[in-house]
């Protein structure tokens, strides 16, 4: 197959990068301006919650258009249209005067960010050698990690000393340093063999789309694709900062620290698990195993009762999240390739969708907990454990792809 392009598919590949990598930090931010927002606006768990969710929210919904509009309008175009609205939702953010002009940030930035993700393992998924898809998309997943280094400890250290909307108005500014570094270098190769191919209406896409629902393969993809990610996101991404703050006596810094290593961990664990990746036949198996393993660690965490012990238990959850790459790649084995598109923005959309979820439950969960004189946070962990627990079984015993025995 032959390419005609003006950079490197590296150089491409790591430019759409850098907005994936900002996505990464959008979605985690709460854990550590949680504080500021608590003071500033007075807002219960439940609110935190809801605001933590509304990111994955947007984010999920707007895959379904997006999906479309990677395959008719081609990943350049589609990621530069709609980032504008995420680096809008930062300044807006940054200048909120209430929790009303927070949510809207948080909207616009869920949907600017939307497709970045999905536009850099499509991109992978075309111009990339098959059998190395797990290995380049696990690659690419730590490299948008560099995105969770940010709201690590330099996060931290900017909203300690300058507040929470300091946070926010230097990630617009990083967003649009993005935006042009995708404008000059990203020109998405023309393959021969669909330069010609017209592309399907808008209509048709959606019925395409709809279309995977009638799978039954499906129903098992989307249930635990609502769940891994999810779990450990509202661990990393909402609960971390408060737990270790209320429950341990941490300072921001130092949760903010706890973060970084997590971090860190995440550069390097979704490229080992796709070099280990079993291939078609076993990855459902592991994908499985993994899956329980994680929500074990979820109930030991929500028993123990000391500092030490609650980090290590992080830093596991850490090392073992990086199976989530081998669930992208199950979701390529799954589906013949004129799927292939749609299948990965079905399976993001269902990702965040259940992120956005299970923030918001485990925000009223908290707050329930609080009002019944339970510990919340271990009200909250046993309930990412059982959500988990639960999606683990039902991926088990739905059925799975008959292309995954020919593969």
């Amino acid at each position: 197959m032959r390419l005609s392009r003006t950079q490197p598919l590296w150089v491409m590949l790591l430019t759409l990068l850098s907005g994936f990598a900002l996505s990464q930090a959008y979605r985690t931010t709460t854990a550590i301006v949680a504080q500021g927002l608590q003071a500033d606006f007075g807002l219960q768990a439940s609110s935190l919650g809801a605001f933590a969710g509304l990111f994955g929210l947007s984010f999920g919904i707007a895959q379904l258009l997006m999906g479309i509009a990677l395959d008719r309008y081609g990943l350049r175009r589609t990621v530069l249209v709609a980032a504008p609205l995420g680096i809008a939702g930062a300044a807006l953010s940054a200048l909120a005067p209430s929790y009303g002009w927070l949510m809207v940030g948080q909207v616009l930035i869920g949907v600017g960010y939307s497709p970045a993700f999905v536009a850099c393992t499509l991109f992978i998924a075309r111009y990339f050698a098959a059998d190395r898809f797990a290995f380049f998309s696990g690659l690419s997943m730590g490299l948008g990690g560099l995105g969770l280094l940010f709201t690590g400890t330099p996060l931290a250290w900017v909203v300690q000393h300058w507040g929470w909307r300091a946070g926010f108005g230097l990630l617009a500014g990083l967003s649009l340093l993005s935006w042009l570094l995708i404008y000059a270098l990203v020109h998405e190769p023309v393959r021969a063999d669909t330069a010609h191919r017209p592309a399907s209406s808008w209509g048709e896409a959606l019925t395409g789309m709809g279309r995977l629902f009638t799978v039954p393969h499906t129903w098992g993809i989307v249930i635990l694709g609502m769940s891994c990610y999810a779990a450990f996101l509202s661990l990393r991404g909402l609960w971390l900062g408060p737990l270790l703050i209320d429950r341990y006596g941490f300072s921001l810094v130092d949760s903010g620290n706890v973060a970084l290593v997590l971090s860190l961990i995440a550069l390097f664990t979704p490229a080992a698990f796709g070099r280990m990746d079993p291939g078609p036949a076993r990855r459902r198996t592991w994908v499985g195993r993994a899956s329980l393993s994680m929500a074990g660690l979820f109930v030991i965490m929500a028993w123990v009762n000391n500092a030490h012990a609650t980090v290590a238990l992080m830093i596991a959850m850490g090392l073992l999240s990086g199976y989530s790459i081998l669930q992208y790649a199950d979701v390529r084995s799954s589906y013949p390739n004129e799927q292939t598109g749609r299948a990965l923005s079905l399976y993001t959309m269902a990702m965040f969708l259940g992120v956005a979820l299970m923030q918001s439950l485990t925000g009223a969960v908290a707050a329930w907990a609080t009002s019944a004189g339970l510990e919340p946070y271990r009200a909250v962990l046993l309930c990412i454990a059982a959500w988990l627990a639960l999606a683990s079984l039902a991926f088990r015993l739905l059925p799975a792809s008959a292309l995954l025995q020919q593969r």
